[in-house]
């Protein structure tokens, strides 16, 4: 079981079994199973406000237990909350497949990681590139005339 702190302090365990899928899928109609043939990875990697969905959905029970509203929860997940959540999730929802699917979730999840921080390094050095900011500089001229 994995766990992820909020921005308000407060600790969240994230556990995948059948009844979590259900609830999911009840609530949500967001099937996590959609991580070995769908684009589920790819949707929560992409989109803060359906891991923060997932997540609240994932711990409502203790949520419940806590009196958090789903509202509440929002509120007190932004920057490495919401990064903490999805690694805690994908990493959970892998955990929750057999062996054999598992390792195979697992090196995709790793991969797709990897490709992210390649991506986010390139996009680094694109911006950091002094060319880039003459070009920029250019087009801002250009458009607005200064």
């Amino acid at each position: 079981m994995k766990s992820f702190a909020d921005n308000a302090g407060r600790t969240w365990a994230v556990q995948v079994n059948v009844d979590t899928i259900k609830r999911v899928q009840g609530l949500l109609d967001v099937n996590l199973l959609d991580v070995v043939d769908g684009d589920l990875i790819e949707r929560l990697v992409a989109d803060p406000v359906l891991v923060c969905d997932v997540v609240y959905v994932v711990c409502k029970p203790e949520a419940d237990k806590q009196g958090v509203s789903d509202e509440e929860f929002g509120r007190a997940m932004a920057g490495d909350a919401i990064h903490n959540a999805a690694d805690a999730l994908l990493s959970e929802i892998v955990d929750f497949f057999p062996p054999a699917k598992r390792k195979i979730l697992a090196a995709a999840l790793e991969k797709m990681r990897d490709l992210e921080a390649v991506a986010m390094g390139a996009a680094l050095e694109r911006i950091n590139d002094t060319d880039f900011e003459t070009k920029l500089r250019e087009q801002l001229a250009a458009e607005f005339g200064k």
